[in-house]
């Protein structure tokens, strides 16, 4: 068997990260989107043959997790511990192949938050005053009067439509206002922040004016202590933003700091966009360090058309979900359905609908009829095989979508429309076995089957390679089944011409298979017995 070979690959760094959830209630189906959107991209770009480093965790500190905890007659760190475990819990049933789970409990990040203060306030732009406003404690935001909106019985409300409180304490007060011409420049650069939308209305914000932003508080104590003022504890997002740069080791001068900063993708909620892109720039430039290359605002996932709440009554637990219809299928409807930046909508019927559609019905039923004609026509054999022109047009239109098509749309993060383009592919493979029938040829031209079922085996690894990052167990599960060994499944090898001849050479056979995409049952309807 002559050596496999290793294709030249980059290995340019490339740093993702989620934004840090907020534990004071457990993990909801919007956390679990993030999470697999982050994931994906983590996998495509290792599938590249990029060095990524993926970070995601817990953001701990603040008022409404004091408070929470007061509630329950226990104390923040307690509340903190057992929330935190459940978002992990849901990572590592996601399959999210994060590099560092972070918590901001954590020692080496409170050296990190209190460091940032220090060089914020060495470039002079931290002072003492007393802050006046509202503030949303669901949301940890500070608002100006102009922005809030009128609730119920005339209740004042936040442009997230939560409650706000008037609050009067002594404050440290960052400098933003100085960084206004700045981050209007860098608003206005392309690529930074995406999607349009989100980007106009950063844009605008800033070009009303901004104000400098009150960073510390005195009227709890749970969070990052301010360096030189014990009464004092880190506005919750100086020390939440920070959790970026702790995690390469941040202040020392570490060799994570110096390949992964700054971080190639900031991936978050629509929601939090004005935090990402014009407070935590503005600290970073005061803070003498670069900004991050982009950051992205994702959309919502509504529940049947509607927000998730707990008033609702409609919030779902995304790990009920995997263990119903399990987690590839649900990673695989999440990045289907849904145009990556919009708001999307989701419910166990979309779901079953799409994976029998789209999984078991196309590609899993691909994969199972060609692997099971193969076993039992060929004696599993694996062997060079002449292929008809018929034959160069299908796997040229496979090899376009595979290595061409889904990696530009994914890098684009346009999930949706890379993996439609895969989908077509398999489409077009189905179409090509129907019009083949290699059944039948079985009796008139036994040669003629050998190659029209070796050219879907060709065509099934190269699509198994191209759809691990957001199927990653079920794609791994086929190439196992298609004998393509676990070195040789990086994007690289797709362009690799020798591979048939080494498995060929290697004397593999294809057994008979197991279905990977078995089809889902529609949830009985709500009100009847199980």
């Amino acid at each position: 068997m002559s050596e496999t070979p290793n294709p030249a690959r980059g290995d340019a760094p490339f740093y993702i990260t989620t934004a840090i959830n907020y534990p004071n209630g457990r993990p909801h189906i919007g956390h679990a989107y993030e999470a697999i959107a982050a994931d994906v991209i983590a996998r495509f770009q290792r599938l590249r043959g990029r060095r990524v480093r993926f970070q995601t965790g817990t953001d701990e500190h603040g008022l409404k997790m004091a408070r929470k905890a007061e509630e329950q007659s226990r104390t923040p760190r307690d509340l903190a511990d057992e929330m935190s475990g459940y978002f992990r819990q849901m990572d590592d049933r996601l399959d999210i192949s994060y590099d560092r789970y972070i918590r901001t409990v954590e020692e080496d990040h409170h050296r990190a938050s209190q460091e940032m203060w220090r060089r914020m306030e060495a470039s002079g732009d931290l002072y003492l005053d007393r802050y006046e406003g509202w503030y949303s404690v669901r949301d940890e935001a500070y608002y100006d009067e102009s922005e809030l909106v009128e609730g119920e019985g005339g209740q004042k409300l936040s442009p997230q439509d939560t409650p706000v409180e008037w609050t009067v304490e002594e404050s440290w007060f960052f400098r933003l206002s100085r960084y206004q011409d700045q981050l209007l420049d860098l608003l206005k650069t392309p690529g930074f922040l995406e999607p349009a939308s989100r980007r106009n209305e950063m844009i605008a914000f800033v070009e009303q004016g901004l104000r400098d932003l009150s960073v510390s508080r005195t009227s709890f104590d749970w969070g990052v202590k301010v360096p030189g003022s014990d009464d004092h504890v880190m506005y919750v997002w100086v020390d939440a933003l920070t959790n970026y740069l702790t995690g390469l080791g941040f202040p020392d001068d570490t060799r994570e700091m110096q390949d992964f900063w700054p971080c190639d993708l900031h991936l978050i909620g629509k929601d939090i966009v004005r935090f990402h892109t014009i407070y935590w720039p503005a600290f970073l430039i005061s803070a003498n360090l670069p900004v991050p290359k982009k950051v992205f605002g994702h959309g919502f996932l509504l529940n049947r058309g509607q927000k998730e709440s707990k008033s609702l009554g409609n919030v779902t637990d995304p790990l009920e979900l995997a263990d119903r219809f399990g987690v590839d299928p649900l990673r695989y409807f999440l990045m289907r359905e849904v145009a990556f930046g919009q708001d999307g909508s989701y419910s166990p019927e979309a779901i079953v609908n799409r994976a029998n559609a789209e999984l078991a019905n196309s590609f899993g039923n691909l994969a199972q009829r060609t692997l099971s004609m193969i076993a039992k026509n060929l004696d599993g054999a694996i062997a060079p095989f002449d292929k008809a022109q018929v034959d160069e047009d299908l796997l040229g239109e496979v090899r376009k979508a595979c290595r061409e098509t889904l990696p530009s749309e994914f890098e684009a993060l346009a999930f949706s429309t890379g993996i439609e383009a895969w989908l077509r592919a398999v489409y077009t493979c189905n179409q090509y076995v129907d019009e083949q029938a290699p059944w039948a040829l079985k009796k008139t031209d036994p040669e003629r089957m050998r190659s029209v079922l070796l050219t879907l085996f060709v065509a099934l690894r190269d699509l198994a390679i191209a759809i691990q990052p957001v199927v990653p167990t079920k794609a791994g599960e086929l190439l196992d089944q298609l004998g393509i060994p676990a070195g040789e499944r990086d994007y690289a090898f797709l362009d690799d011409p020798d591979w048939f001849a080494r498995l060929a050479d290697s004397g593999f056979a294809i057994g008979k298979p197991t279905p990977i995409f078995p089809r889902l049952e529609l949830p009985e309807p709500e009100g009847e017995a199980a």
